[in-house]
């Protein structure tokens, strides 16, 4: 069997630490090594257990280490994504780490950079894109389509043959009817149950969701 391979986690937040203790429970795949932070004074901090080593520009210097980019944030649903673009980094640097309490359909492709948290369904095989990121209890049904950079916060639910586009952020608890398509950098505000289309870099909330705003599109 070979080693686990080092990694390193982009952002120091919350969603680094869910990330790292998900890891941690993979210790034949990842070794984790450090978190990365661009904010001077997180540098030598404690990430449960996991020193905060330096900013992101280290993931050039460490080339041995695989990548996570940690940043979920609704305010800058693209967030995620421009710190991908920033690094330019080949799509071998990046881990895919699936929780062992979630549970994927075989067949299902998962892509470079992808966190599925605990309790995450994927009910049949599908695609998903790279980066995406699907917090705890998150049900992803059949025939969806799940762009690159989308971010499903706790709880949130597709009906079948939902389209989410890339950088879209859904909130804890929305709900996405049967064939929705959320466009890319869309916000879903949080208990949202979503009936219609939602355009691109739009915000809408509520039951039944409706537009509040346009977003700011980073």
């Amino acid at each position: 069997m070979s080693a686990p391979r080092p990694l390193l986690l982009v952002g120091g937040g919350g969603l680094a630490r869910e990330v790292l203790a998900a890891v941690r429970l993979l210790p034949d795949l990842w070794r984790p090594v450090g978190a990365l932070d661009d904010d001077p004074a997180r540098r030598g901090a404690d990430l449960d257990g996991l020193p905060v080593v330096g900013g992101s520009d280290l993931v050039h210097e460490m080339t041995d280490a695989a990548v996570l980019v940690c940043v979920a944030n609704a305010h800058r649903p693209r967030g995620r994504l421009g710190v991908v673009a920033r690094l330019d980094l080949p799509a071998d640097r990046y881990a895919t780490v699936v929780h062992p309490a979630a549970s994927v359909a075989a067949g299902t492709a998962v892509g470079p950079g992808s966190v599925l948290l605990a309790g995450a369904v994927v009910t049949t095989p599908l695609r998903l894109g790279a980066h995406v990121v699907a917090m705890p209890h998150v049900l992803i049904t059949h025939d969806d389509e799940v762009a690159d950079g989308a971010t499903f916060a706790g709880r949130a639910s597709l009906g079948g043959s939902v389209r989410v586009g890339e950088g879209a952020y859904l909130g804890q608890g929305s709900a996405v009817r049967e064939g929705v398509s959320i466009g890319a950098g869309a916000v879903v505000g949080m208990g949202s149950v979503v009936l219609h289309d939602v355009p691109a870099g739009e915000v809408w909330a509520g039951n039944p969701a409706r537009r509040l705003r346009e977003g700011n599109g980073s």
